[in-house]
């Protein structure tokens, strides 16, 4: 292991979901921008192998590597910030760690000895650490502990990243602390107790925070900072400010440049590299902030209520904003809600349809009559994942007349099962990692929209499926109208479907979402939101 890499760990205090990953990704984000190779790692004290078996309602979104790794959301955050190119070894979970040491010990590998979690689990945790330093070839190498500190699944991690910085120096690791300061309405102030309480917690594992980043809703002065600086041992100008930001989480990194948290990590390491040219990040906030355009966005899915069940989605509509210089507005549409009431109700006047994917029956039928609505009244339509089957559902039963046309997933039973179980999937037992994972290339059609949005012939995407367009009914959609946009390269499986006399209506088995970035928005969505765009235009 190289002495030369620079370690950077952060941990989280009081309460969980403060953005510790997005902490992370920001900070990545300014030292990118100075010049430095960034890898992003993240830690997750859970007993699950991956999140892939997990409810959206328990872990928001399941993150999909190119690799095929099922991750934690907040390796979007790491992909969407930064140019660091991820795979399965940027997420750990408890349950990966204990299943390679039980791994070992059956083998014999530990020669008889007592298998313990000090040292066993803590080295194999250190392990991977210097893994991606060595296989990533960082400067620096920024790893997100999971949790809340002092919880007891954590512990063995916050003892591995102690261990860990004693071996390479005080000069190659930095503890970023990430807590919260609550405004306490009665009282009308901030309260740091909380805030100390966590540091000492810390403190009592062994761990000191070099900088400590407080989110908080008001800002903090500068008696408040002396404060936390006294009681939590850290510079006062290490005291970093994280409000809640007004327009977007991409202001983030720009408010730790003024925060100079980059230049506290520099210096602490002694590197001499020139200051972040955030230019292009500022023009994306313009665009934020002061878009030159509006249009509202209908997300019909069934887990609406949790933000992060679909965060990758509407960050992406976000980056298509972006792009098109349009401001979004993001209805999020529960699928149930529409099966009730209808279609009309919750959609009428929305500049664009959006489904995204999910597994089981709940709500499936509200979707298939959101395409239905957007097909017929020349919405713009744009379907991941689920979102295609549910087209393809749809375009079955009202365009070709298949009554009862449905998945096998939902009906085992139709008469028209348009979407099958793929072949390889028939013999599958398990649930976790089992599904058609990770990248895939995919041939695109000539003459079609989306040959015009990507440019080019073939093209990868991630996948996360066990369903698949049924071949056998494909010559009847074609005849009806629907294009075969994509396939795979041996064009034995459908990838992707539009129709060409509507504004835009486009579905695609796999998820774009996890490709796109608010410097770089996917050239789907990206022609999605200007589709929503003109439609908008021809109306008024």
């Amino acid at each position: 292991m190289s002495k030369d890499v620079k370690y950077i760990f952060v941990t989280g205090g009081v309460v969980s979901s403060l953005g510790k990953g997005l902490t992370a990704a920001a900070l990545g984000t300014l030292l990118e921008n100075r010049g430095l190779k960034v890898a992003l790692q993240k830690f997750d004290p859970y007993l699950n192998v991956d999140p892939g078996t997990m409810s959206p309602f328990q872990h928001g979104e399941v993150y999909v590597l190119d690799d095929g790794a099922e991750t934690d959301l907040d390796l979007g955050h790491y992909e969407r910030f930064t140019n660091t190119k991820l795979t399965r070894f940027n997420n750990l979970t408890s349950g990966q760690v204990y299943q390679e040491v039980l791994d070992k010990e059956r083998r014999g590998d530990y020669l008889g000895k007592t298998v313990q979690v000090i040292p066993h689990v803590t080295d194999e945790i250190q392990n991977r650490i210097r893994d991606l330093a060595e296989a990533s070839g960082a400067d620096i190498v920024i790893t997100e502990i999971g949790g809340t500190t002092g919880d007891i699944e954590g512990l063995p991690f916050l003892e591995a990243i102690r261990e860990f910085a004693l071996d390479v120096g005080p000069r190659n690791a930095a503890f970023v602390h990430v807590t919260f300061v609550p405004f306490i309405n009665a009282a009308g102030e901030l309260k740091t107790k909380p805030t100390q309480q966590s540091v000492a917690k810390m403190r009592e594992i062994g761990l000191a925070p070099n900088i400590l980043v407080c989110r908080c809703e008001k800002p903090i002065n500068k008696e408040l900072r002396r404060k936390m600086s006294l009681f939590c041992n850290v510079p006062v100008e290490a005291v970093i400010e994280e409000k809640d930001v007004d327009h977007s989480i991409y202001e983030v990194p720009l408010m730790l440049q003024r925060e100079r948290m980059d230049d506290l990590v520099c210096d602490h390491f002694g590197l001499d590299v020139p200051p972040a040219d955030m230019e292009h990040w500022q023009e994306i906030i313009r665009k934020l902030i002061a878009p030159r355009n509006q249009v509202r966005i209908g997300v019909v899915g069934k887990y609406v209520e949790l933000n992060d069940a679909y965060k990758s989605v509407y960050e992406s509509i976000i980056h298509a904003g972006i792009a098109n210089d349009c401001g979004i507005e993001i209805e999020k549409i529960d699928a149930e809600d529409i099966e009730k009431e209808g279609a009309e109700t919750y959609l009428k006047g929305l500049a664009g349809i959006l489904v995204p994917g999910g597994f089981g029956e709940r709500g499936v039928e509200g979707k298939i009559l959101a395409v239905q609505y957007a097909r017929e009244n020349s919405v713009p339509y744009f379907g991941l994942c689920l979102g295609m089957q549910v087209a393809t559902i749809e375009y079955a039963r009202n365009v070709l007349g298949l009554e009862g046309a449905h998945s096998l997933e939902f009906d085992p039973e139709t008469k028209h099962p348009v979407i099958a179980l793929m072949d390889e999937q028939f013999d599958v037992t398990l649930k976790g990692g089992t599904m058609r994972l990770g990248a895939q290339d995919c041939q695109i059609a000539p003459e079609t929209k989306s040959a015009e949005l990507y440019g080019a012939s073939v093209i990868s995407e991630r996948h996360r499926h066990r369903f698949e367009f049924n071949n056998n009914y494909r010559d009847q959609f074609e005849t009806a109208g629907m294009v075969i946009a994509g396939t795979t390269t041996d064009g034995k499986l459908v990838e992707l479907v539009e129709l060409k006399e509507h504004p835009f209506f486009i579905a695609c088995q796999y998820h774009p979402e996890f490709l796109s970035k608010p410097s770089a928005s996917h050239p789907l969505f990206r022609g999605f939101i200007a589709a929503c765009h003109a439609a908008m235009d021809r109306r008024s």
